[in-house]
């Protein structure tokens, strides 16, 4: 069984009237190779005619985003021309690579009827050989994204990148000639699996986890237990590295319990980050500053979402 080295509290990070709460990086925690940044957006509740998510157009190089939209929705749009509004359950994709500007704002319909929102961004490495990649954007809307169930159907698993599990099985097993929706370029060298879980009171999963790679456990609503160990809402569980098995189960008799998981092989490798540009080293990250100031991360299409 996977040893748990600590449990993170997620800190609290507003962006003006955005609740947000960061589990990476914080002072406890740095990164989890190759798992940089994970910022999460409420929940909150927006009144009629609201401004909306703040990201406006912004650069980035070198890494990936991972946007999982559990409330409310996002208009992207980048310089690559790529356009899309995802909707509540649906996930985005975005290789930055070589660099490129994007932004996320709420839809016309999100600011003038307000709702629910909630939102994580996850940021991926990329390795050296693929950090100048060119970029690249997806995204998927809740009903695009395969489901299974396991546990009775006590737990549910979105499937957002990765191996596809076999819910016929005890101990969940690679499914063959199942595409999932969203393969990223160049993750990490043996690709990464990403997942979005729902588990109702009671539900348990069991899980096969190469004792080499990187586990991400992020704790999104309720609570569960890990391999022993109690995780509630907003907690990041941190791993050691050996041993396979993971043990998840939902005891709350009452609440639903959301959790983000993935894992991938380290890349064991520099990670210099300085705000939007995650390279190797100190130089790189000067040139990216220098490419995005000449104008060649391109120009993003002014888009109404007013």
């Amino acid at each position: 069984m996977r040893s748990i080295k600590q449990i993170h509290r997620a800190v609290t990070s507003p962006i003006g009237d955005l609740i947000t709460f960061r589990a990476l990086p914080t002072a406890a925690v740095d990164y989890l190779d190759p798992f940089l940044f994970l910022n999460h957006h409420g929940p909150q509740v927006y009144k009629p005619n609201n401004r909306g998510l703040p990201f406006g157009p912004h650069p980035h190089r070198g890494m990936e985003t991972v946007t999982f939209i559990l409330d409310g929705d996002i208009t992207h749009y980048d310089s690559g021309g790529h356009e899309s509004v995802i909707n509540a359950g649906g996930v985005q994709w975005m290789t930055a690579g070589r660099g490129l500007i994007h932004a996320e704002v709420s839809s016309r319909d999100f600011k003038r009827d307000g709702g629910p929102l909630e939102i994580l961004q996850l940021w991926v490495n990329l390795p050296a050989k693929r950090k100048m990649t060119s970029p690249w954007y997806e995204g998927k809307q809740k009903e695009e994204i395969p489901e299974e169930l396991y546990d009775n159907g006590k737990v549910r698993i979105q499937l957002v990148s990765g191996p596809v599990l076999e819910p016929e099985t005890s101990m969940p097993a690679l499914k063959e000639n199942v595409e999932v929706p969203l393969q990223p370029a160049f993750a990490s060298p043996g690709g990464i699996t990403l997942q979005t879980w729902w588990m109702k009171p009671g539900g348990k999963l069991e899980l096969d986890v190469p004792e080499t790679h990187t586990i991400f456990f992020y704790v999104v609503r309720g609570g569960v237990n890990v391999n022993g160990a109690e995780a509630s809402a907003r907690h990041l569980v941190e791993f050691n590295y050996g041993g396979r098995d993971l043990v998840v189960s939902n005891p709350d008799g009452e609440t639903e319990a959301v959790v983000i998981f993935g894992h991938a092989e380290p890349l064991h490798e520099p990670v210099v980050s300085q705000g939007p540009f995650v390279m190797n080293t100190d130089e790189e990250i000067r040139q990216a500053y220098l490419d995005y100031q000449a104008g060649a991360f391109g120009d993003v299409p002014l888009i109404d979402s007013d």
